[in-house]
């Protein structure tokens, strides 16, 4: 073999494992819950650059914006094309960054507010999980709203999930809140990919300083009592904001920011793997041999 031969391609696609025709979504080898305890944290923002971040790394994606009361995922990847029917009364979700989309926004008026009680939230985000054809993907990430709810209750009892990614920012009070997401998945015996933390720290862009507005170090703190990995700090940037309303996530970026958010999304695709090996082993050792 000669140099040139011998080079690896790095991609965030995985080969299919454990996954049986009988079950929910078959063809999604890897369904990733973004969750938070409270609002304000930046949980949607992270599942649109975790996304975009899978997608730039040759992963087949899909993102599931699972917020019915307040879905913002098509503006922060400037989608305004909605599903389309087919004859077998399915959806077929749009797609922009490699990702592909589906959000209660498609389906509403715009600024039409989504005042349903929670019997119809169970039925309506389990049609849109058995009624769109998502196709074959290696990562479905799914954007879960703020609190332990409904919403969170449905997913966790009609999705595989592999694993749940959960967000916070440094401040304690946010923390507080992020300690009950964690044990809501951990009462689901679904595993815990990682925390995240946003907001970190502002960087000035006059005098070039960095500045802790809402404390420092608490999501890795956090990570360390409850031993799980730190997925990563992402900084308190005004061109994540500027990139969520301009629908240009900025992980596709160059700079600081986007190389945090690639950081987070190398560790998420790690550890999934990690955990998909674990779980193979554990296959492996229950399964009485033929």
């Amino acid at each position: 073999l000669t140099d040139s031969d011998r080079e690896i391609e790095w991609t965030a696609a995985m080969p299919s494992a454990l996954r049986t025709d009988d079950e929910v979504l078959p063809n999604i080898q890897r369904i990733i819950a973004v969750a938070s305890g409270k609002g304000g944290v930046g949980k949607s923002t992270v599942s649109v650059n975790l996304a975009a971040g899978l997608a730039e790394r040759g992963a087949r994606v899909g993102l599931f914006d699972a917020d019915i009361y307040g879905p913002n995922v098509p503006r922060m990847v400037e989608s305004d094309e909605g599903p389309e029917a087919t004859e077998d009364r399915t959806l077929h979700p749009p797609e922009q960054y490699g990702v592909k989309l589906m959000s209660m926004d498609f389906l509403v008026g715009a600024d039409d507010p989504v005042i349903w009680r929670g019997p119809m939230v169970h039925k309506v985000l389990t049609q849109l999980v058995e009624d769109v054809e998502w196709g074959s993907l290696d990562y479905l990430v799914v954007d879960l709203p703020p609190g332990t709810g409904d919403t969170q209750l449905t997913v966790l009892q009609t999705l595989p999930l592999t694993g749940a990614v959960i967000v916070t920012t440094p401040q304690q009070v946010a923390i507080d809140d992020a300690v009950k997401g964690l044990r809501m998945f951990g009462e689901h015996e679904t595993p815990v990919l990682g925390i995240a933390e946003n907001m970190s720290s502002f960087r000035c862009p006059d005098c070039g300083g960095s500045h802790d507005i809402f404390g420092s170090g608490g999501g890795e703190a956090f990570a360390d009592e409850e031993n799980l990995p730190f997925l990563g700090a992402i900084p308190l940037d005004p061109a994540i904001r500027a990139g969520g309303d301009s629908g240009k996530p900025i992980v596709r970026e160059d700079g600081q920011t986007a190389d945090a958010f690639r950081t987070l999304t190398e560790n998420v695709a790690n550890n999934v793997g990690i955990v998909r090996r674990q779980q193979a082993s554990n296959h492996a050792k229950t399964t009485p041999e033929q």
